[in-house]
């Protein structure tokens, strides 16, 4: 309890300042009172409240859960590896188990994730249909997957960040050109969505362990990271599969073209 104190105040002192510019400019600039000012402050209330729980469930069960998940899967004796404290003989295929997992959990929390859900039913509203609700959310889940399992693999081996960033960046960049209009500021913002309250939390706890327990990594340099590839690939995936659907539209209606005779 007197942790759920300590974090609830300092969450009232972080949110504080919102509160402060919404009622400021609703008083000082528009000048009219707040429309359903009761439910609104209710509102407040609950945010705080949730907001601490949820800072106090970070700091008790996800981060330590990430932390011992990449320890356990890292540890010698589970990968059958013969390394020494401050060793650095290792084969980064034997830490296959790793990728997996990175993988399994960031398409799981994607699929999970409050934010994309919302923008997956606001985009199958707003296209009338033409942008599947369920089929967007597996893309995306699908991206940080391969992000993560592709980011794990790096903080194994210990290869520079900026590599891989650049050249995913490169493949968007074509990937914009010859995608359709449609769906590309859609992709880009399912990349943005994917960073949100169930994913960053395992995902960092599992990047900090990993280079906690990987030999000759530094958990500052090589730990963070993990976050960009989970917001990189799933613009990727997402401008293939509207690439993917664009190409079979365009075949479907090459097929129902009648034959004609020369």
């Amino acid at each position: 309890m007197e942790q759920i104190l300590s974090t609830l105040l300092l969450t009232i002192r972080d949110v504080l300042p919102i509160a402060v510019i919404i009622f400021g400019f609703q008083w000082l600039v528009i000048r009219r009172p707040l429309p359903n000012l009761k439910h609104t402050l209710f509102g407040f209330v609950y945010v705080l409240v949730g907001l601490s729980l949820f800072l106090v469930g970070l700091e008790k069960a996800l981060f330590p859960l990430g932390k011992l998940m990449a320890q356990q899967l890292t540890d010698p004796a589970f990968i059958n590896e013969t390394l020494t404290a401050g060793s650095d003989l290792f084969r980064w295929y034997d830490y296959k188990w790793v990728y997996i997992f990175a993988a399994a959990i960031g398409f799981a929390t994607t699929i999970a994730e409050p934010s994309l859900i919302a923008v997956a039913i606001k985009a199958e509203k707003v296209s009338v249909g033409a942008v599947n609700a369920w089929g967007l959310r597996v893309a995306v889940g699908i991206g940080v997957a391969l992000g993560l399992a592709l980011g794990t693999f790096r903080i194994v081996t210990g290869t520079p960040l900026h590599y891989y960033i650049i050249a995913g960046y490169v493949v968007i960049l074509i990937q914009t050109i010859y995608s359709p209009r449609l769906i590309t500021a859609l992709a880009y913002d399912s990349g943005g969505v994917t960073t949100s309250t169930v994913t960053v939390p395992l995902v960092t706890a599992l990047g900090l362990g990993l280079a906690a327990t990987v030999p000759g990594r530094s958990a500052l340099l090589d730990g963070f990271g993990l976050i960009a590839f989970a917001s990189l690939f799933p613009i990727m995936t997402v401008l293939g599969y509207a690439q993917l659907a664009a190409w079979r539209e365009r075949r479907g209606n090459k097929s129902t073209i009648p034959y004609r005779r020369r």
